[in-house]
């Protein structure tokens, strides 16, 4: 049995392990074999709330930012659109996203069929604390979800 942070060579996920606090890095993707397969672990002992989110086909988030977490997204069925900053792809199954507290971002799903995210989120998490810069369903700049 061994235990090591993930060894996954894409280029995202090496950008997402370069930006986060060096404790995080260590605890936020850590991947333990055992005899029967596997487990990711996404945080250890830290502040943090997770969540799993839904996003439709054709459907989107809005474009977003928040100043009291960053958070870690972990892609779980389908591929989906991403918006970090000015950068936008289509995030693949299985990648890691992070999102810095204060940066713009955006996840969408242009597939055909409902995608899921896991999200971590470090630091203080409050609804309040969203700010829209563009929503598609004319909700409040910093109404909740």
């Amino acid at each position: 049995m061994t235990a090591q942070l993930s060894t996954d060579q894409s280029p995202e996920a090496q950008h997402v392990e370069a930006q986060l606090p060096e404790d995080q890095r260590r605890s936020a993707v850590f991947v333990a074999e055992r005899p029967w397969g596997q487990f990711q672990q996404f945080v250890l002992n830290q502040h943090c709330t997770v969540k799993l989110i839904t996003v439709e086909p054709g459907r989107r988030l809005s474009l977003q930012k928040h100043a009291l977490r960053d958070e870690l997204w972990q892609v779980l069925d389908v591929p989906l659109d991403v918006q970090v900053g000015e950068r936008q792809w289509t995030a693949q199954v299985g990648e890691r996203i992070y999102t810095p507290a204060g940066s713009l971002h955006r996840l969408g799903n242009s597939g055909t069929q409902p995608g899921r995210i896991l999200e971590v989120a470090f630091g203080h998490f409050d609804e309040q604390d969203i700010v829209r810069l563009q929503d598609d369903y004319a909700r409040p700049e910093t109404d909740r979800g």
